[in-house]
């Protein structure tokens, strides 16, 4: 413009995209699995023990739809995903009472015998990811749900919708949003966060026989095994790493799939990976190491499904042990050492009914039950310990939507509902 003075425009612009990207504060919970898609919080002075009827609730809130996402929870404000009467829809409330702010429609409604979204939304800075039931994939301002660009995995990248449809959580890596329509043409896809436009794609199909072609259930995750930096994902034909830098695939592992439903999020710790399907399969741990041209994965042990076997709950690593719900259909609390895969202690019995989803904060594992049952327990190598248990109010069905613990308080979706509890 004229007479104006342009010579710190550069620094400004600079200055505005380190805003944008700002990262969430430290207890915050802005995408699935928490901050650093473990399940993990850093919180902590938590309640170590629940009261008769468990912990304080602060609210229960509506309007959420149908559904079982998870919520994220960034910058004072709560995000998911669900199902209303013409759609499918994001939709953020306020943190303090669950009070809605902002519903924007994402795509079509998720209609089978277990209506509504699975996956949870991604937050970065100002800026929200979402993908829907029916490969929707969006970019929204977070303050007021506007949208800044939208694709689909379907129609761009040729992906078929597995059985139960699109469940995937985005990763967002520093400029990149990281999707896996794990079709023959893109088993991975990198986009620009900013635009939408494609940055690259990994082309081919996994090898193996056990699965089958298209994606799994699952959420990737990062990993710099072998000093590599890379995307650790589980699709319909098992496990795979691919380059982040490139798209290009690394290595995969057939061993650990199964011909229903490959769900649950890997593990990653060091050059290690350990990953668990249900549907009689079992677990795995891998090694990942440089090789020749890229990343040997060897097998350091497999685990058969009467063993260990985590249908959906997810799984939690602390201290080199991992803390889960052993069987199909089934979230007996186990404990294993990763390194060795020695069952520590467990399966134990508890009055919890199916899957277990499972998070952990201060010491403590939080496992929410099918049934509705949530319930403390303690993240000892020693031995099953219960602190407290309590049911979820008003679940008509079935309860699986993933446990929150953010800013000291306890968010359970159900349905249509959150509810939120103290456990500072």
């Amino acid at each position: 413009m004229p007479g104006k003075d342009h010579r710190h425009l550069p620094l400004l612009l600079a200055l505005s995209c380190m805003l944008s990207l700002a990262p969430a504060a430290a207890d915050d919970w802005p995408q699935w699995r928490g901050p650093q898609r473990d399940g993990r919080s850093a919180e902590t002075g938590l309640l170590q023990s629940w009261p008769e009827g468990g912990p304080k609730k602060l609210w229960t809130a509506s309007g959420f739809g149908t559904g079982f996402s998870s919520v994220a929870v960034s910058g004072g404000k709560i995000f998911t995903l669900g199902d209303l009467p013409d759609g499918q829809y994001v939709i953020a409330a306020k943190a303090a009472d669950g009070s809605v702010l902002w519903k924007t429609k994402l795509g079509s409604p998720h209609e089978d015998e277990f209506p509504g979204p699975r996956s949870t939304p991604t937050i970065a800075g100002d800026r929200l990811y979402a993908l829907g039931s029916d490969g929707s994939l969006v970019c929204l301002q977070t303050a007021d749900g506007k949208q800044v660009w939208k694709r689909s995995v379907q129609s761009d990248f040729a992906a078929s919708a597995p059985q139960w449809k699109f469940a995937e959580s985005p990763l967002v890596d520093s400029d990149h949003v990281i999707v896996t329509p794990a079709s023959s043409g893109a088993l991975m896809v990198a986009l620009d966060a900013a635009t939408g436009k494609e940055a690259w794609r990994t082309p081919g199909s996994l090898p193996g026989g056990k699965g089958q072609d298209g994606p799994g259930y699952a959420s990737a995750v990062v990993s710099t095994a072998g000093g590599v930096r890379q995307y650790v994902q589980m699709v319909g034909r098992g496990l795979m790493g691919i380059d982040a830098a490139s798209g290009r695939l690394l290595w995969s592992y057939n061993k650990v799939a199964n011909n229903v439903a490959n769900i649950p999020t890997p593990i990653v710790s060091g050059d290690l990976v350990f990953a668990s399907t249900g549907y009689q399969t079992g677990a795995a741990l891998l090694r990942l190491a440089g090789g020749s041209g890229g990343i040997d994965a060897t097998e350091k042990y497999f685990l058969k499904h009467d063993v260990f076997q985590n249908h959906h709950g997810n799984m939690i690593l602390d201290k080199g042990v991992i803390y889960a719900g052993h069987g199909h259909n089934r979230g007996a609390p186990i404990a294993i050492e990763m390194e060795t895969g020695k069952v520590l202690w467990g399966p134990a019995q508890n009055a919890g009914k199916g899957s277990a989803a499972i998070a952990y904060a201060d010491r403590r594992l939080y496992l929410r039950y099918q049934n509705g049952l949530m319930m403390l327990i303690d993240a000892s190598p020693t031995g099953y310990q219960e602190r407290g248990s309590f049911m979820i109010p008003d679940v008509k069905r079935e309860s699986w939507s993933h446990p929150v613990i953010a800013n000291g308080v306890l968010l359970l979706r159900e349905q249509d509902q959150i509810h939120a509890y103290a456990v500072k």
